[in-house]
């Protein structure tokens, strides 16, 4: 469960329902959640005895002159005193700061080798440079800049048409997580076991779920498909009220 949103484009939840937003997650069945370091040191201990805690070492905001340059705002050593279980770095291919962000993620992975924290490299195809960000071709480069970069995971965007994300899959020797749902805002879970069916090792879906009013039933059945739970069997369809909208923004009141 991706939450480091509150960064990049503001609040995930008021003040008040963070917690229970996390408890919520935690509830369902999500077997880690990636936050920034502020948001680490505040987690309640509890909350983590059955999810990792993944610290995001790279940040940007929407309110930037290039949304798409991702600097480094944390480090592996802060991230071990969190007493976290993993790091991630942002990397946009084809943005005006690929040089920048690619140096970033080699120190990174340099410094994980050192203290022995697995890493997750988020990288995605955006920039001025790309003219179809979900081509098959382009996510199976992607995947591979990750693992050749030293990268132990990799979340990156699915192919369109979807069938074809088997091909960036089959040219990847780390696992993907394949990163948000479905474009056209369908029904989150059948496209996730769809995702799952192409070889994905796993979903990283942060606004569809947690704009969702019931983000506990969500994962729960999200899990169920990554896991192979037997309720996978059974009628996974979504109503609207507990999809929601893949375009929420939450101000009051999981993508």
């Amino acid at each position: 469960m991706p939450l480091d949103h509150s960064v990049s484009d503001g609040p995930v939840a008021p003040a008040g329902q963070w917690e229970n937003l996390l408890r919520a997650l935690v509830a369902g069945g999500a077997d880690g959640i990636i936050v920034h370091k502020g948001r680490a040191r505040g987690l309640a201990p509890e909350i983590l005895k059955d999810c990792a805690l993944v610290v995001h070492l790279s940040a940007s905001t929407a309110c930037s002159a290039d949304v798409d340059a991702k600097v480094l705002v944390g480090d592996v050593e802060e991230a071990l005193a969190l007493g976290a279980d993993a790091v991630s770095v942002h990397v946009n291919l084809g943005s005006d700061t690929e040089r920048q962000q690619l140096a970033d993620l080699g120190a990174v992975a340099r410094s994980c080798d050192t203290w022995g924290m697995p890493l997750i490299a988020m990288v995605y195809p955006r920039g001025p440079r790309i003219d179809d960000p979900r081509d098959p071709a382009l996510l199976a480069h992607l995947v591979n800049v990750a693992a050749d970069l030293g990268a132990d995971m990799v979340k990156t965007s699915v192919a369109l048409p979807l069938e074809r994300m088997a091909e960036v899959v089959a040219h990847s020797p780390i696992p993907v997580l394949a990163a948000g749902g479905p474009p056209d805002g369908s029904d989150l879970v059948e496209y996730g076991a769809a995702v799952m069916a192409s070889g994905c090792r796993g979903l990283a879906v942060g606004r569809r779920i947690f704009s969702s009013p019931s983000p506990a039933t969500l994962v729960s059945r999200l899990a169920a498909v990554v896991h192979g739970d037997a309720r996978t069997s059974g009628d996974m369809s979504m109503t609207d009220d507990e999809v929601g909208s893949p375009y929420s923004t939450i101000v009051a009141g999981v993508a």
